[in-house]
């Protein structure tokens, strides 16, 4: 009765930590949340406005299907902010990141093509290459390789049905970044196959300035020109409910990717597009820039933390706002380990299963998307658990 795709197609597992959660909240319990990579933080109060203002106005409207033309030119106006030419006709506004990676799948994917992905990775990514009837070829890395592919990488996993590569930058779980080096090589080699190479920059923005390790790039278009950029407004600008993300396509694949949006989404959410073009106003970028600064200073307190009880924390996150931790000193799996901290001291942690089969068993991660208090709260608890466990 229903497509063969669905048996293929795995449970987010992260939802499933968070609707347990949700219950022992329901019944009265503080649950600590490490789970979900959303900011905690509302959204900017000046998009908030922006957004009050344009339904005030009448602006419910379908807009075009790639989107207003001056929340392009902000975008437009992003990028040269940081130093990059980006023309306004390349920007395609989308329904949040999902819908651009639905899009890019639609384009690039016919059936039995493969996508390239990284194990680890964020885990819907294949869902969108089976949708459109492709088939996702997971590239295994480890903490010696930064859980980053080189170019070597790529090319041992590149096969006869190989088409393009999806890679993020930085990455979830792991919070890792590509070098340009890396991202230049791999665009060259995809361009010699003939191929693609999506680059998911949804993290833009959370970078790791303070820390020697983080890459010194604001995006991969400062190597490659003709590389598809995946970006959103979720999580930098925090706008994780209104669904607004954004597409940079090369110039001849901007007809295609339009005729996609309009048969497949019409158009944008429309009060959010006018929300958004606040997001880049002075007063909401001092914003998102101390809250960044806030997610670096909860990076380290984890991470410290974390350490100091015994955890070993392989690489240390250039970006985003996550933390890839290794467990396997205490005896237990990575799931084991989540449904037990959960289930006995209510913190709430993602099993690395979740993000592919590579040593998944080793591995869980930790999001620092909540205040210092819940991470002190949660570190305590987590010591009182290896302490029950007998390994404290």
């Amino acid at each position: 009765m229903f497509a063969a795709r669905i048996d293929q197609i795995q449970p987010f597992k992260v939802m499933e930590v968070l609707d347990r959660a949700a219950e022992f909240e329901a019944a009265g319990a503080t649950v600590v949340h490490f789970e979900v990579g959303e900011p905690d933080f509302p959204t900017a109060a000046p998009i908030v406005a922006a957004g009050m203002e344009a339904l005030s106005a009448g602006h419910t409207k379908y807009t075009s299907a790639t989107g207003i033309a001056p929340l392009k030119e902000a975008i437009v106006g992003h990028y040269q902010r940081l130093g990059l030419d980006v023309p306004a006709s390349r920007i395609v506004i989308t329904s949040g990141a999902s819908a651009g990676l639905t899009l890019l799948a639609g384009l690039l994917l016919d059936p039995g093509d493969e996508l390239l992905i990284t194990d680890p990775g964020y885990p819907c990514n294949e869902v969108f290459a089976r949708l459109a009837g492709g088939i996702p070829r997971a590239i295994p890395l480890g903490p010696n390789q930064g859980f980053q592919p080189a170019v070597e990488d790529v090319a041992q996993a590149w096969g006869p049905a190989t088409k393009g590569v999806l890679l993020a930058s930085p990455a979830n779980p792991t919070g890792t970044m590509l070098d340009g080096e890396a991202i230049a090589a791999i665009a060259a080699y995809a361009r010699g196959r003939d191929g693609f190479f999506i680059l998911d920059e949804i993290y833009q923005g959370l970078s790791r300035r303070d820390l020697a390790a983080a890459k010194d790039y604001a995006s991969g278009l400062s190597f490659a020109d003709d590389l598809f950029i995946l970006n959103s407004f979720s999580k930098y600008f925090g706008m994780t409910g209104w669904r607004l993300g954004w597409l940079v396509v090369p110039e001849p694949a901007v007809e295609g990717v339009t005729k996609l949006a309009q048969n497949l989404f019409i158009a944008p959410n429309a009060p959010a597009q006018y929300a958004a073009l606040a997001a880049f106003s002075p007063a909401a970028l001092e914003i998102h820039e101390e809250r960044a600064a806030v997610f670096a200073a909860r990076c380290r307190r984890l991470s410290d933390g974390l350490q100091q009880l015994g955890f070993h924390v392989p690489v240390t996150p250039d970006g985003a706002f996550y933390l890839y931790v290794d467990v396997s000193h205490t005896g237990m799996s990575g799931a084991d380990f989540c449904s037990r901290l959960l289930e006995e001291f209510q913190v709430a942690v993602t099993p690395g299963d979740d993000f592919g089969r590579h040593q998944h068993e080793r591995y869980v991660r930790f999001a620092y998307t909540t205040s210092e208090a819940a991470i002190d709260l949660g570190l305590e608890r987590v010591d009182e658990a290896l302490s029950a466990w007998g390994l404290g």
